[in-house]
């Protein structure tokens, strides 16, 4: 039905994780630029609140998208680029990725024939352009296409599903190039109304920074609601996020931020137990180390896939803010156990320490996930004018 009003372009919509994404082929759509960039936005909804007119579902977790290309490069077999959608502005980020999505790469390109195999297993090596980072996918098959039902549960996602476990460990430095960006395992900083908080600038799949929630105020049973409540708190967090990019190199001046993406804010606390959002009391015996999630001015409804990457290689380094907050014999060996709005998710990480803190590297560090196909079909698209989006940072 390509006429003078619309266009149609295919698409596919998957799960990945606790997030949902709009999958295209590259080659379906305009190269990258402002004609992509409005075309995207069009295509979630946004700028608007609900995006009635769009595919995004009016949260951030489901207002991501997913670019697909065959690999050029020895080292990879895809080529994937993530972007964030803001809901209520015409923002689109780029520079950085999403863990929960990443998920979903491997089933897409095994599903779309990018991927060929006929074995029961195969690990798809996933190069993100946003971080210029190889990732690894490790995903189930069966008739040549990813198995969706299995029994690996994720909190935050009914049921259960097909583990496809994700490999993190060559993602130090996804935004930076170093795995402390600030140059310290931690800091303490004052904020402009003279809030004085320890910090932990950390960069592993995207950069985060962690802050200590008792230095704001914050007592363990804060869900997303109560937290986008609370102006002062909000404002705090986002001046943290804020200062810390401009140890990321992301701008030169933390006034001219607003709503940061990047770094992403991560709270943390030793473990508390508290109501989930879906009601259920979890204890602090479930949990090493309680967290939240904050970007681009939301708390996240549970927790990011990077985000958990940052957990758990920041836990592995004595004096960071997470090491510092984890409860004194881990759950499992191997593994950090996030205590989240939704639950707890469970993380894998062996370090390989060195002398110096900042050369820290891992032999393992990922997460289980399952994601699937929600629907593949044709996607219509206005041809009419829509507002210019201005490119910052995704989560």
């Amino acid at each position: 039905m390509d006429d003078a009003d619309m266009i149609e372009i295919p698409a596919v919509l998957m799960r990945g994780g606790t997030s949902k994404a709009l999958f295209f082929h590259e080659k379906d759509l305009p190269p990258a630029g402002p004609d992509r960039d409005r075309m995207l936005l069009r295509a979630m909804g946004s700028p608007d609140l609900m995006q009635i007119d769009g595919l995004g579902g009016s949260r951030l977790v489901t207002s991501k998208i997913a670019i697909i290309r065959p690999s050029d490069r020895p080292d990879a077999d895809v080529i994937y680029t993530f972007a964030q959608v803001d809901t209520d502005r015409a923002v689109i980020g780029y520079e950085g990725n999403c863990g929960n999505i990443s998920s979903a790469v491997a089933p897409f390109a095994v599903d779309e024939g990018l991927v060929a195999t006929d074995a029961s297993e195969v690990t798809v090596r996933i190069w993100n352009a946003n971080t210029d980072k190889i990732l690894r996918s490790r995903v189930q098959v069966k008739g040549g296409r990813a198995r969706v039902l299995g029994d690996c549960a994720i909190p935050g996602v009914p049921g259960t599903g097909a583990e496809i476990m994700m490999d993190y460990a060559d993602t130090v430095g996804a935004a930076t190039g170093r795995l402390f960006p600030s140059g310290a395992v931690a800091q303490t900083i004052a904020l402009s109304d003279g809030t004085e908080v320890r910090v932990t600038l950390c960069d592993v799949g995207n950069a985060g920074v962690f802050i200590r929630a008792e230095d704001l105020g914050m007592d363990g049973s804060e869900l997303p609601d109560r937290i986008m409540a609370d102006p002062v708190l909000t404002r705090r967090i986002a001046e943290v996020q804020a200062r810390m990019g401009v140890a990321c190199g992301y701008w030169t001046d933390w006034r001219s931020v607003d709503r940061p993406g990047l770094p992403q804010a991560l709270l943390v606390m030793p473990p508390t137990g508290f109501h989930t959002s879906d009601g259920r009391h979890l204890t602090a015996d479930e949990m090493d180390v309680w967290g939240r999630m904050f970007f681009l001015g939301k708390c996240h409804d549970s927790m990011s896939g990077t985000g958990s990457m940052c957990f758990a290689a920041a836990s592995a380094v004595p004096g960071t803010v997470v090491a510092d907050a984890m409860r004194e014999t881990r759950l499992t060996p191997g593994r950090v156990v996030i205590g989240h709005p939704l639950g707890a998710m469970s993380v894998e990480v062996e370090p390989i320490t060195a002398g110096d803190p900042a050369e820290t590297r891992y032999a393992r560090l990922g997460f289980a996930r399952t994601a699937r196909r929600l629907m593949a079909g044709t996607l219509y698209i206005p041809r009419d004018d829509w507002p210019r989006p201005v490119t910052l940072a995704a989560d």
